[in-house]
């Protein structure tokens, strides 16, 4: 049963891609221009993102270089400690919803540090699978199609990454402590 679901994995990507060009030729559909119409398009994506996500790396540059993280921490490290949350992962609370390769970063050097298999290791990996990368989305995607109105969005997609963030420690310490 192993090596037959080892086969599928291997092979479901591959015969993904293979299909897409197949289902467009029996559909009429011009392959190669198809193709070439997209590409143009992702470039015009590209230009109109860019400034919005240069932005945003730069603001992150900034917070996570200039101390304001650190001191942010250290002023709720009083209201984590009382929540038993362990302290490696505070950072997440602030990372995940600037960076999703930024916080991804800062997970690796946990499972480095702690090992996967630890209580912060399973931790961090689950709070990394349930939070967002909320400014992410509002800096590229919001940015890419125009919408300037984005006040709301950002307060529920923040209210869903510290409700992620606590459930993650909730349900971690129900199912590994």
């Amino acid at each position: 049963m192993k090596e037959i679901l080892t086969t599928i994995s291997i092979w479901s990507v591959p015969l993904i891609v293979l299909m897409i060009p197949v289902y467009g030729y029996f559909k009429g559909v011009n392959i190669y221009d198809a193709f070439t119409d997209g590409a143009k398009d992702g470039f015009s994506t590209i230009f109109k993102i860019f400034p919005n996500l240069l932005a945003m790396m730069l603001a992150i540059f900034i917070f996570r270089n200039s101390g304001a993280m650190d001191i942010v921490i250290r002023f709720l490290r009083p209201l984590l400690d009382y929540l038993k949350i362990p302290e490696p992962v505070f950072p997440l609370i602030f990372l995940r919803p600037l960076s999703g390769s930024g916080s991804l970063s800062y997970v690796n050097t946990i499972m480095t540090q702690y090992g996967p298999d630890s209580f912060i290791g399973k931790l961090a990996s689950t709070i990394q699978g349930s939070t967002e990368t909320t400014f992410y989305i509002i800096a590229v995607y919001f940015g890419s199609i125009g919408i300037k109105k984005y006040r709301y969005s950002m307060i529920v997609g923040l209210i869903a990454d510290i409700t992620g963030f606590f459930a993650s420690v909730f349900i971690c310490k129900i199912l590994f402590f």
